[in-house]
This record gives structure tokens, sequence and C-alpha cells, in this order.
């Protein structure tokens, strides 16, 4: 039976596990959590992410490694890199974990991205601040996630407290996007080559955290963001799931990062694609033929963060699927989500409608 070991036992691991049971794989995960959301599905072994005793058994036991987070120890995995395959590339991992690296990659294959700038001083921001202008967004290189490490400069008071609360760290400002939407491409590439797309998808965030995810299959920017996406593929020899994240102003797209991954704004692709993003992943890395990336029908995905509404009334929705991630609740903590795929769009509105208003009811 084939293995596969996963870095990472949270819900992007668990939701790896149930792709990978209907091929016939068993799924070794680490991680430090004793009580991880992955551990009822998985075979876990306890230990930090850059344990070398752990990553060596992984190594042995595994027919090739992946992982569900960018913030690991890279030289860590490159120790073991010559004893297992481990996809998707590390060269991919360490470009995604600093945001300073990340832009220079994109200009560097000439995909647009918002004016940014280095910062190491308070002078070199005020500096910085000249040129590139306010609104600004001040950011932390690396360990951003879901909002944190940020902070939106919208004049120059307050600045020296702003500072303080994130020197000490390597910061990158960047020019505020007035973007229309934003908007995730989901690109899959296998070890022969072979590269398939999801459609282009509509993302609203709410204080920096994904609420909801919605497929534009029709989208005329679905070509140009598939070009850009292709350019990352093929400048690291990519295998497996990348999702590059996207701004649109005046019908342009600009690059905000990318994520060497599985991602959650494709969890829609579980009922509401041909093939999950979670099973072309594995079917990636592990040389398998890819999956159709189409929709079946018209989608949207809502997070459930913080606390989860009752499971009879959501279920109640027609066409409304539930995935609860077994995490206890606490604020701005993603426990689930809820998956909404209809025939046409006007019903898919309306059952999304109805979704929201479960979540935001109190109690």
């Amino acid at each position: 039976m084939t293995a596969v070991g996963i870095i990472g036992g949270g819900q992007l691991a668990r939701m790896l596990a149930l792709a990978g049971y209907p091929l016939g794989l068993t799924v070794q995960t680490l991680d430090p959590d004793p009580g991880s959301c992955a551990l009822a599905l998985t075979q876990q072994l306890v230990g930090e992410y850059g344990d070398g005793e752990k990553l060596r058994w992984l190594a042995e036991h595994c027919h090739c490694l992946t992982y569900e987070f960018e913030h690991l120890p890279v030289e860590s995995l490159r120790y073991i890199a010559d004893r297992v395959p481990i996809f998707p590339p590390l060269e991919a991992l360490g470009a995604a974990q600093d945001r300073a690296e990340e832009k220079t990659l994109f200009r560097e294959l000439d995909i647009p991205v918002p004016r940014t700038a280095n910062i190491s001083t308070l002078a070199e921001l005020d500096a910085a601040l000249t040129d590139i202008g306010l609104p600004a967004v001040l950011k932390t290189r690396r360990l951003g996630y879901d909002g944190r490490g940020q902070r939106l400069l919208q004049d120059r008071r307050g600045l020296a407290t702003t500072w303080r609360e994130l020197a000490g760290q390597p910061l990158v400002v960047e020019e505020y996007v007035p973007f229309e939407r934003e908007l995730s491409i989901i690109a899959v590439r296998a070890r022969g080559g072979e590269t398939a797309f999801y459609p282009l998808v509509e993302n609203e965030h709410r204080h920096g955290m994904l609420r909801s995810s919605a497929p534009c299959p029709e989208d005329p920017l679905n070509q140009v963001a598939q070009q850009y996406a292709t350019r990352l593929l093929n400048a690291f020899g990519y295998v497996g799931v990348l999702v590059l994240e996207l701004f649109e102003v005046n019908g342009r797209l600009l690059a905000n990062e990318f994520a060497p991954r599985v991602h959650n704004s494709g969890h829609w692709t579980i009922e509401g694609a041909q093939t999950s993003q979670f099973e072309n992943h594995l079917r990636a890395i592990l040389g398998l033929p890819l999956g159709s990336c189409r929709p079946v029908e018209h989608c949207a995905m809502i997070n459930l963060i913080g606390q989860l509404p009752d499971p009879n009334a959501l279920l109640a929705i027609p066409g409304a699927h539930l995935h609860v991630y077994g995490k206890h609740p606490r604020a701005n903590r993603k426990l689930g989500h809820v998956t909404v795929r209809e025939r046409d769009p006007v019903s898919l509105a309306q059952r999304v409608q109805s979704v929201r208003a479960l979540i935001d009811s109190p109690g």
C-alpha cells in the first residue's frame, strides 16, 4: 500500500487524507500537537516539524512527502530530500516564506505586483512612504497569514507606534491596492509536467481572514491568471497544487502572494469540481494522471470561524455540505466550512444567503 507523509496535521492534512483513502493510500502526519485535527484520520508522529529523527522515520516509511502549510524549517527538510521525494519543491516553499523574495520572483517572471520596499529602519519606512504613498500596508516578511503581521497605514500619525509593534523583524511596505475583487487561481502540475487549472475563484476576506469563495468559470481573466500561474509552475519544475492570490484593479491582475500547497479558496472543489484539489494534489505527487478540474454545478464555499452553527439547520438547506474539522472553538479560528452547490446561480445565491444568516445569527 502506498504511504504519503504530510508535514503538519491541520485541516488541510485531514482533507488530504480523506481524498487519499479512496485511492488506496495510507497517510502519516508529523505535528507537535498530540490532538491535531488530522489525528483521527491519519497515523500521526508527535514532534516538531524540524525533528530530525521523526523526519528520517517518515523518509524511510513513506513513498513521498508533502506539507500543508508554509512555515516549516526548509533546511531540516533538505536534510532528508535525498532519501524521499518531497513535493512541492523546497525552492517554492522557501520563496513563499519570505514576502520580499516572493515579490522579487514575481517581477523576474513578469507577473505584475503592487509597489513594495524592504524595510529595516523607521527612517527607511518614512522614505518608502514618500515614494509609495499612503495608504500603505506594512507587513512582516515572514510568518504572516490570516491577517497576522500586517498593519494598514492610513497616514503618518502613529507611525512610530506601529513601527515599534512590528520592529525587530524584517519588514516590507506595500502600496495599498484599491482592488475591485480578490481572486485566486488554483493550478496543479504532475510529475511528468502535465498541468491543469481550476477556474478563477472570487474570494471575500474580513479582518484578513477568508470568509467565502466562489469559482468564476466564465471570467475573462481566467487566461491571464493561468499564464501567471504557469510561469510559477515552470520556474520551479513544480509538482502538486499551487495557488496564486491576485487583486483585480481596473481590469488588470496584480499578484499578492502564492501558496505552494492546497488552499482554503479551493475547498469548494470537494463537492463542486469533478476532481477536488486534494485528490489532484495526491495524484500529482504520486505520478498519477490528473483529474478534471471542471466545476459540476454553480457553487460557493463559506468558512465557519469562531463558532459552529446548528448542523441540523445547516444541513436542512438544500445543496449544503458541511465539513467540521474537529477543532475546539475559539475566536478567529477556522472550525469548518460549508459548500453550497446548485444548478442555477439564482438558487445558489439564495442558499448562500441562508447559510450566512445562520452563521451571523447570535448564539
